[in-house]
């Protein structure tokens, strides 16, 4: 496995190794002994997916203390603009956002440690992108930053919102949860 820090602290891009053949490819995207020598999570509470068409756009999203997650993310099918943003006090980084795109064709996998929310745009006709977190959902716990108060162009004139995420408070009024601890960060 092949592992890129991204700009946010603590963020990593996994590269699983794949074997392509005739038939197609086989992906290994964990790999227990691998994740615990990056000191990542292995153990985990829920996996779920999204189908969403084109224009969707889910996000910021986060579940506050003592809630908080690790969030490992794919995309299986199609193609997505991902957005990250630390909400992490004291992080050198606090309240800058990062994009990455990821599609059905790089087999990448992100890791997001607790306060850093996160969300998506499709870009293609369909996406299928899936999550595997290191807590349980806990609906009163979860919750987000509104995604058209990071400061972000999403380059989409109307997306496709639910009202949850719409009715979500504007980065300007968040008061953060989350410390940032340096000694837990993959370097």
């Amino acid at each position: 496995m092949i592992v890129e820090p991204l700009n946010l602290p603590g963020c990593l891009r996994l590269i699983p190794k794949t074997v392509h053949d005739t038939r197609g490819a086989f992906i290994k995207p964990f790999v227990e002994a691998e994740y615990k020598s990056l000191k990542l999570p292995t153990t985990f509470a829920e996996e779920y997916y999204t189908r969403s068409v084109k224009n969707v756009l889910r996000g910021m999203h986060y579940q506050t203390p003592p809630y908080e997650y690790s969030k490992f993310v794919s995309c299986l099918y199609g193609r997505i603009r991902d957005v990250i943003i630390d909400l992490r006090l004291g992080s050198p980084k606090f309240k800058i956002f990062e994009v990455i795109e990821l599609d059905d064709r790089n087999d990448d996998v992100l890791y997001l440690p607790p306060g850093i929310a996160h969300g998506f745009l499709v870009l293609s006709e369909m996406a299928v992108v899936t999550y595997k977190v290191t807590s349980a959902h806990a609906p009163a716990k979860d919750t987000g930053v509104r995604w058209d108060s990071i400061g972000m162009d999403w380059e989409v004139e109307i997306p496709i919102v639910s009202p949850r995420d719409a009715s979500f408070q504007g980065l300007a009024e968040f008061e953060s949860p989350f410390l940032y601890q340096p000694e837990e960060i993959f370097p």
